[in-house]
């Protein structure tokens, strides 16, 4: 068993396409570096000069992957990329994406974020009729009823594919003519349409990335939409009828850098108005700073430092060159780990009451020796607040979080994990003022982690854990 240094809550892919310019690879290069908040096993780009797609892939973080020359190789006008994290197969070569696969309508590239919930069904009935795999991740099987569809065009194919596959989906497509985007009927993971230059076309799974490349966001893919840029423009079909509006919440609350928006709203201030609520619902009276833990809890400690009038300080620095570290589990260990990515500012913290603002709390093994460091450092009173509900129900849409027995708001109330992280006092923003900060009304967000509440029926026969497909009769 390994620990993940972030060992909350992991994050998901993060998928680009452009279309029409000359530079395209490079661009996306840009663009997925844009979104290298969204997953850090793994990079890949793959473009098209109209003729041939030409792809390369590694593990690694984007500037690991890719170098100039590397960039230069991957001629074309048009191109795709991602960033992984995975959630369904393990973190190996075979598994990064994007996935090329040639087929009766030529070369078809894919790049995919979130998880299919009968992707196991699927692949059976494909192995059945001979369909080989070379990979233990769910995006292969998106590529592969592509592939064997028999349809007579790509758009064909793809709408057929939609028509079978169900979970969440934000896919990007490249063909050797074509770029192409598609979004699950409930739009659980997020995907966008931007315009460079006028005349070029960008997807992407984030605002953020638009703005690294100076693209306009145009709007957000539909849920159930397909998105078709070719030569002859932009082209918006309904391929599937849309089933609801279910907008991830860790979105809002995690996932998404700051400086995206969603549903027209910047991350940034919907954090932040999160941090309002959350003084109001779970003040801290008596208390001489509020800090966040760096980097994702900072804006809700500034809005809750505005609402409570507490002054807002560093309490921790983050060492910004730490990405992901794999440790053995034992206390210790864990300790070191939390020493390794945050230092504690003795200077704010000696002798004071401190609030400590955080995102979320899902497995609760980090949290705890944090708690520890800030009391060694002086702080007499450490207070928690949260910024979103207790974290109690799996996700099953792309977020590593499928076993719930490993969710600790799932086996224990909020004063037991208070007892167990160490603090003083620990306080949740509830679900209605979760809502009221997000400022989106409930129906059109997806909030199954923190209420089970699952947009998508999940069967319970379904084959879900992330390594589903790791048994060797299962990659031919």
């Amino acid at each position: 068993m390994t620990f993940l240094d972030r060992a909350e809550i992991a994050e998901e892919c993060g998928v680009f396409g452009l279309y029409g310019n000359p530079e395209a690879a490079r661009i996306a290069f840009f663009g997925i570096f844009s979104l290298q908040h969204r997953g850090q096993e793994s990079a890949g780009i793959a473009a098209s000069d109209g003729t041939k797609i030409r792809m390369h892939r590694d593990m690694g973080l984007v500037t690991q992957v890719f170098q100039e020359e590397r960039l230069a190789e991957l001629r074309g006008h048009i191109a795709i990329g991602h960033t992984r994290y995975s959630t369904t197969g393990s973190s190996v070569l075979r598994n990064v994406q994007p996935l090329l696969c040639e087929c009766d309508l030529g070369p078809v590239a894919l790049a995919h974020n979130g998880d299919l919930i009968n992707a196991a069904e699927l692949r059976e009935e494909m192995l059945e009729r001979g369909v080989e795999f070379e990979t233990t991740n769910d995006s292969e099987v998106i590529i592969k009823l592509i592939a064997t569809s028999g349809a007579c065009s790509i758009e064909d194919a793809v709408v057929e594919t939609m028509k079978k596959i169900r979970g969440a989906y934000a896919v990007v497509i490249l063909t050797c003519d074509k770029l192409i985007g598609i979004r699950d009927p409930f739009g659980i993971r997020p995907l966008c349409i931007g315009r460079l230059n006028g005349t070029e076309y960008v997807l992407a799974s984030e605002t953020c990335a638009l703005n690294t490349i100076g693209a306009q966001f145009v709007r957000e893919v539909e849920p159930g939409e397909m998105i078709v840029i070719d030569e002859h423009g932009m082209r918006e079909v309904q391929a599937i009828p849309r089933e609801g509006s279910a907008l991830c919440v860790f979105e809002y609350v995690y996932f998404a850098r700051p400086d995206s928006q969603m549903y027209g709203r910047t991350m940034h201030d919907v954090r932040r108005r999160m941090g309002h609520e959350l003084a109001k619902e779970h003040p801290a009276p008596g208390a001489h700073i509020v800090f966040p833990i760096p980097d994702t809890g900072t804006p809700h400690a500034i809005g809750f430092a505005e609402a409570s009038r507490i002054p807002y300080a560093e309490g921790v620095i983050k060492n910004r060159y730490i990405h992901r570290t794999f440790i053995q589990p034992d206390q210790r260990m864990r300790e070191l780990g939390v020493r390794m990515k945050l230092t504690p500012l003795k200077e704010s913290l000696a002798g004071r009451k401190v609030v400590m603002v955080e995102d979320s709390i899902v497995r609760g093994t980090t949290i705890g020796p944090t708690i520890k460091m800030i009391r060694e450092a002086g702080a007499v009173e450490v207070h928690v607040r949260i910024a979103s509900p207790p974290y109690k129900h799996p996700c099953f849409y792309g977020i590593d979080t499928a076993n719930q027995n490993e969710l600790i708001a799932a086996k224990l109330s909020v004063e037991e994990i208070r007892q167990y992280i160490g603090a003083d006092s620990l306080g949740y923003l509830s679900l209605p003022g979760l809502i009221r900060a997000i400022g989106v009304r409930r129906d059109k967000l997806c909030c199954a982690c923190l209420d089970g509440k699952y947009p998508v029926e999940v069967p319970r026969s379904a084959k879900l854990s992330k390594f589903v497909f790791e048994e060797p009769a299962g990659v031919k």
